[in-house]
């Protein structure tokens, strides 16, 4: 099966250019420039003019609740939102029921996965008070890290004993991603809130319960552990401008011990959208103030924040209800993370090969992914072709998640997926998912 994706701009490792991509099967076969002319038939031509092709969006962390929590979402319908999102591959969280803390759960994920996930997928296996023992019998080149919850947060994972995070930091043989909020002063802010505001407070009270002061100083224990035992660490969602001092400016390299994730949720709404949105922006840590997005918006471009995930967590509205306490954390955002970052390419927060850099080729490169992330021959033909000045609006009648809403529904986007390709094959074209796709397990060179 040969494709050839004519005029487009490539967006690659740093440079934008025209030029022609040709698909071999599952592959890859050849970039050429625009004023090359491939003397080649190919059963499927497509004019690209326009439109920008990109690696397809590795999402590295997202919630997809499957099994046990499938009222909500599962692998099926939240690989569909993916695929029409431009995401082709993701790795998912371990708290579901049962949570993927045994070696026989994780198997079973990826049986699961085999048959019903429409993109790529690897899990990650969760660390707990007690299984340190089973971390040295993880197959490194299928499982993406070790999820660790030094806060509490959906599914109750909470290790939280010094000496079983010390044996997790120094047993764990490979990435280890960290959920920081320290839990004595989220339960110290929660005491004082309900003491001043009832039994649930309004959710605008949610960053003042999940505080700086949680965030910074689980993140700063979590920090200093990785230092002292020479652990590779990878903190999830970074929500405050005080955690960034804990991160060095400096490129992503597979060297880099020590590295930062921001979420689409924390780079794009402020505290101030509570009181439009309500809980529907209610996660785990808490969006926060407008000077805490400027900050983690400026270090997607100095090299503090490495990669840009989404935390895809999907609830229904149902579980939604309440206040800063009743009301679930969490909220589904796969489907739009690359047109809301293309957005914020458009009012010049970053600049397109940057997105390139922190979707696609930063999270190939920290997890050590084969042959993915990047437009390069003989790499998996994992790509999204976007197109500009093609608006649309976010309703209820096309989002895919399996919730059924987002807090995007009303938003009109300037950009539009037009095709997604998973390892050749069209996932997504002409706002259709192609059922007949399956993925593939991520495989990682370590």
């Amino acid at each position: 099966m040969r494709t050839i994706i004519r005029n487009a701009i490539l967006v690659n490792e740093g440079t934008s250019r025209k030029g022609h991509l040709i698909i071999e099967d599952e592959r890859i076969a050849g970039i050429l420039n625009a004023e090359e002319s491939p003397a080649l038939a190919f059963d499927v031509d497509i004019d690209a003019s326009g439109m920008y092709l990109l690696p397809g969006v590795i999402d590295d962390h997202v919630h997809f609740r499957d099994p046990g929590l499938t009222h909500k979402a599962d692998m099926e319908s939240e690989s569909r939102a993916a695929a029409a999102g431009g995401v082709t591959s993701y790795m998912d969280m371990p708290n579901t029921q049962p949570q993927t803390t045994s070696l026989e759960a994780l198997d079973a994920k990826f049986t699961d996965a085999a048959g019903k996930s429409r993109v790529n997928y690897t899990f990650f296996f969760g660390a707990t008070n007690d299984n340190a023992s089973l971390l040295p019998c993880l197959d490194k080149r299928r499982v993406c890290g070790v999820k660790l919850f030094m806060g509490s947060s959906t599914g109750n994972m909470l290790v939280d004993k010094q000496e079983a995070l010390k044996t997790i930091f120094t047993e764990a043989g490979m990435l280890i991603m960290t959920h920081c909020e320290d839990q004595s002063i989220i339960q110290a802010n929660t005491e004082a809130l309900t003491a001043q505001y009832g039994n649930d407070p309004d959710v605008k009270f949610h960053p003042a319960l999940r505080s700086e002061e949680a965030c910074y100083r689980s993140t700063a224990q979590a920090v200093e552990l990785a230092r002292e035992t020479g652990a590779r660490l990878h903190i999830a969602h970074v929500s405050t401008a005080r955690e960034l001092e804990l991160f060095s400016p400096t490129p992503l390299t597979t060297d880099k011990h020590i590295t930062a994730e921001a979420c689409v949720a924390h780079l794009y709404f402020t505290e101030n959208d509570y009181a439009r949105l309500g809980t529907r922006i209610k996660c785990n840590p808490a969006i926060k103030k407008e000077t805490d997005r400027e900050a983690l918006r400026h270090a997607l471009n100095d090299g503090r924040i490495d990669v840009i995930g989404t935390d895809h967590a999907p609830h229904l509205m149902a579980e939604k209800q309440g206040g800063c306490l009743k009301a679930v954390s969490g909220m589904p955002m796969v489907q739009f993370s690359l047109v809301t970052m293309l957005e914020l390419v458009d009012e010049g927060v970053l600049e397109l090969p940057t997105l390139v850099e922190k979707m696609c080729h930063a999270p190939a490169r920290l997890f050590q992914i084969k042959e993915r992330g990047y437009l390069r021959p003989g790499y998996k033909a994992d790509l999204v072709l976007v197109c500009p000045d093609s608006p649309w609006t976010v309703t209820t009648g096309n989002i895919l998640s399996k919730c059924a809403w987002s807090p995007m529904e009303g938003h009109t986007y300037r950009w539009r997926v037009e095709r997604t390709f998973v390892n050749g094959q069209q996932v997504f074209a002409d706002g259709q998912v192609n059922d007949h796709v399956r993925g593939q397990q991520l495989e990682f060179e370590r």
